[in-house]
């Protein structure tokens, strides 16, 4: 498995996305592991929003998905959430993992094949 330096952009990726309830969090999660888009994706309950939407602040209970896959891996992904997603823009945000136990890496990559 190859490793990382400070000037290579990340093999690994944690993309976060809200949804606005369970039902739909659950049902993007089991598409894209089931796809092979991410190795495992959590979804965590009742994250309570405060945003800006067209001029207004609003809030909302949502959940968030958290979901583990590579780099190669995220326009596909996007893609799938992107058509699953009820919301005009969804939250879909990729953040690089620098780091992490090799073997939870590995087993990333072996599950996404």
């Amino acid at each position: 498995m190859k490793k990382n330096t400070s000037n290579e952009k990340s093999l690994y990726q944690l993309v976060l996305c809200a949804c606005p309830d369970e039902d739909t969090a659950v049902n993007i999660a089991e598409n894209i592991v089931a796809q092979r888009l991410a190795a495992c994706v959590n979804v965590l309950p009742s994250v309570y929003s405060v945003y800006h939407w067209q001029d207004n602040v609003e809030s909302a209970k949502e959940n968030m998905i958290v979901i583990k896959t590579t780099a190669q891996k995220y326009n596909s992904l996007e893609k799938v959430i992107k058509s699953l997603h009820p919301y005009e823009v969804p939250e879909i945000i990729a953040v690089d993992i620098t780091s992490g136990l090799p073997e939870y890496l590995k087993w990333i990559d072996n599950s996404i094949k």
